[in-house]
C-alpha cells in the first residue's frame, strides 16, 4: 500500500514539474523507479512510456493554450516525431543491457545540464 502511495506522489510531482517546465518522466520518474523502487531500467522507461499514453498533459495544455502560449504546427509535428522516435528508442533500448542504458541516461542528462548552465 505505502509503495502505490509513494508512486502516487511521484506522478504528482512528475506533473507539477512538467506543467512548470514541460518534464518529468525522464528526469524524475524513470531514475526514482529504477532506484527507489527497484525496477529494471527497461520496466521504468516501459512503464514511464504507458503512464504517458492517457491524456496525462491535457490539463496542463488546455492553460498554456487558454494563455497563448502553444504553437499548434510544432506541437502537432513534435507529436509526430514523438510517436515515431518512441517506437524506434523503445527497440533500441530494448537491445540495450540494464546498465548500458542507466549509463547513456546519465550521460543525457549531464550534457543537457552542461548545455544549460554554460550556453551563451
Amino acid at each position: 500500500m505505502m509503495k502505490h502511495v509513494l508512486i502516487l506522489v511521484l506522478g504528482i510531482s512528475a506533473g507539477l514539474l512538467s506543467g512548470m517546465f514541460g518534464i518529468g518522466g525522464g528526469i524524475l520518474i524513470v531514475p526514482l523507479l529504477i532506484y527507489g523502487l527497484k525496477l529494471s531500467p527497461h520496466e521504468a522507461v516501459g512503464t514511464s512510456l504507458a503512464a504517458l499514453l492517457l491524456p496525462v498533459g491535457l490539463l496542463g495544455a488546455l492553460q498554456y493554450y487558454r494563455d497563448g502560449y502553444i504553437r499548434i504546427g510544432y506541437a502537432a509535428l513534435l507529436a509526430a516525431g514523438l510517436f515515431l522516435g518512441a517506437y524506434w528508442g523503445a527497440r533500441i533500448s530494448i537491445s540495450l543491457r540494464g546498465t548500458t542504458l542507466e549509463r547513456l541516461f546519465g550521460g543525457l542528462l549531464i550534457a543537457a545540464g552542461l548545455w544549460m548552465i554554460f550556453r551563451r
